[in-house]
């Protein structure tokens, strides 16, 4: 089925329910200013872009990449070239320009519809673009040729018939974030696109008269798509860090908002200013919170929040893949945090249904077909793999890359994540960290995930990063710091007694015992689009820089070395790697 009928059925369903409320600027009050468009209008509207951008010679299988802001007009763009048929390509240019001119010169769009400022890059960086023939600008139009938007948009409305295209015709190529490594488009199939509207609304419970807040914005269409009414946010998408509260508690509360998704850095700062000021949110039933490990603060904080009855989650996921497990708040700080506080990784719940998940050994080779040997069991870490409808098949153009991440299995595709972990006796996922990440020493396997945990029990930090300084096999494990504000010790006693402070936490556990180097860095590399992932890469060159140059980091040799010991009982995970 084309995933654009989700939308048409949705309209005939309900005509005039709203399907968005969008922001339009500030009132006198200096409250945010909301319009409303409806199932038909926003079904008509997409109607009438899709007639105008085939008028022009967009058609099925063109690649086209679209570049506007997330918004009512990004919505109706994108469910009009569903209904044309053709592959939307999405580039998030929060990767900065060599990375977006990489990606644009990889996937070959063959029409722009954009602001002006792509057609402009489009101008100057010619050789990226050689393979566009169709250029729409959404505004002004400068001084290349080409219609605008509103000129390409058909006055008179009449109904498109979405193009008859089957669950393996490509819908979109996304691009994963290049947070760690290289920029890769992702292929989505519509039945790959079909399946996760359906996980997402099947798993979570959401129902029609639900009214969803995507703080993420290519989550507004799946918000449509499920037939529920989208709150769009007044905020800046590249920066959910940084969210003014002030502007997004009013429509929660005023549109009466049920379930959300956003980010950890989104929620932490939300969630911080209504814990301050005793807000509730008593309309709220679910929030969903992805793209990095949440925060067990985060967690406390939400459940504080929300109403009775209400819950947070975190599904677990990627760019390639997702959703593909699932776990409630609740039960994260019922059952998992405390182990998580001790380094046992955390939990991010069981598969979702349809979803196959597997531990293999950790190789850094192409692994061309399935084995069962390759398998590990329970509480054994090793690499995640998952296969199942909502699993894409391939990199777009990217033949190194689709060989390393994908298992064949028959007629079906394992793809291996990128994460490491292992499952609990009762089927729950434990994630450890990125297997690119993890520190090899000439003795033991580290993991960023399980031993930053340790570190960040400590009241004045905000966040920590394991790196590795050296070849691996022989690294050098180094810990990152940084602390909370106001928290930044400058040298001198404050400094090193912050540092002892740390040595002694991390000499009572059995996994960051043998780590011999600490440094404090003001304000850590994140990741553009959920401002949560860190940048372990760029610290991980910061670090070799500060220890080959003997400055900043400070060594457990210069204090009281008298440590505790870990103290008896052993673990309900073995901390013991595959490899």
């Amino acid at each position: 089925m084309n995933v654009a009928c989700y939308l048409t059925a949705a309209a005939e369903r309900a005509p005039s329910k709203i399907a968005v409320l969008y922001p339009v600027g500030r009132e006198g009050s200096g409250r945010i200013a909301y319009n409303a468009m409806t199932f038909q209008q926003l079904d008509e509207e997409s109607d009438r872009y899709a007639h105008g951008l085939r008028n022009i010679g967009i058609g099925r299988g063109c690649r086209v990449l679209l570049m506007v802001p997330p918004g009512i007009e990004f919505l109706a763009l994108t469910f009009a070239l569903f209904k044309i048929g053709a592959v939307l390509i999405l580039i998030d240019p929060g990767m900065g320009k060599g990375h977006l001119l990489q990606c644009i010169g990889e996937v070959e769009p063959q029409a722009l519809v954009a602001v002006p400022l792509a057609h402009a890059l489009k101008a100057v960086y010619r050789k990226y673009f050689k393979e566009v023939r169709h250029a729409v600008t959404a505004g002004r139009r400068w001084f290349w040729g080409g219609p605008t938007l509103a000129q390409v948009r058909e006055k008179v409305w009449s109904r498109f018939p979405p193009a008859p295209v089957g669950s393996e015709d490509p819908a979109a190529i996304l691009f994963t974030t290049g947070s760690t490594g290289i920029p890769k488009g992702v292929l989505y199939l519509h039945g790959m696109v079909d399946a996760q509207i359906q996980s997402i609304q099947g798993h979570y419970q959401i129902k029609g008269d639900d009214v969803g807040l995507p703080a993420f914005p290519p989550f507004a269409f799946f918000c449509v798509a499920m037939g529920t009414t989208c709150v769009l946010p007044y905020m800046d998408p590249t920066k959910p860090a940084e969210v003014d509260p002030e502007a997004i508690l009013p429509p929660i509360q005023d549109y009466r908002v049920t379930y959300s998704f956003g980010s950890p850095a989104f929620w932490n700062r939300v969630g911080h200013y209504c814990a301050e000021r005793g807000i509730r949110l008593p309309s709220v039933k679910k929030i969903l919170l992805a793209g990095a490990p949440v925060p067990g603060i985060v967690l406390s904080r939400l459940r504080e929040i929300l109403p009775v009855g209400a819950d947070s989650h975190t599904p677990y996921g990627a760019t390639e893949a997702l959703p593909v497990t699932s776990v409630s708040g609740s039960e994260i700080l019922a059952e998992t945090l405390h182990l998580s506080n001790q380094g046992a990784g955390i939990c991010v719940g069981r598969p979702l249904a349809g979803i196959a998940l597997k531990i293999i050994r950790i190789s850094d080779e192409v692994l061309p077909a399935w084995d069962e040997a390759l398998a590990l069991p329970p509480t054994e870490i090793g690499e995640i793999i998952v296969k199942g409808p909502v699993v894409t098949r391939e990199y777009y153009k990217r033949e190194a890359q689709t060989a390393l991440a994908k298992i064949r299995d028959g007629e079906f595709i394992w793809h291996r994540m990128g994460d490491v972990g292992y499952l609990d006796e009762r089927g729950r996922l434990w994630f450890c960290g990125r297997k690119n990440h993890r520190v090899t020493t000439n003795t033991k396997t580290l993991f960023t995930v399980q031993c930053e945990a340790i570190f960040n029990q400590h009241p004045d930090v905000f966040r920590s990063a394991l790196v590795g300084v050296g070849p691996k096999g022989s690294q050098r494990p180094v810990v990152i710091i940084e602390p909370k504000a106001g928290k930044m010790a400058a040298r001198g006693e404050d400094a090193k007694r912050f540092t002892q402070e740390l040595f002694r936490l991390g000499g009572q556990n059995e996994l960051t015992r043998d780590i011999k180097d600490i440094l404090f860095h003001p304000a850590f590399p994140v990741d553009f689009r959920h401002n949560s992932k860190i940048i372990r890469e760029k610290l991980a060159l910061w670090a070799e820089e500060k220890i080959r140059g003997s400055a900043g980091s400070l060594r457990p040799e210069a204090f009281d070395r008298a440590q505790p010991r870990a103290q008896g009982s052993k673990a309900p995970w073995r901390g013991k790697s595959s490899q």
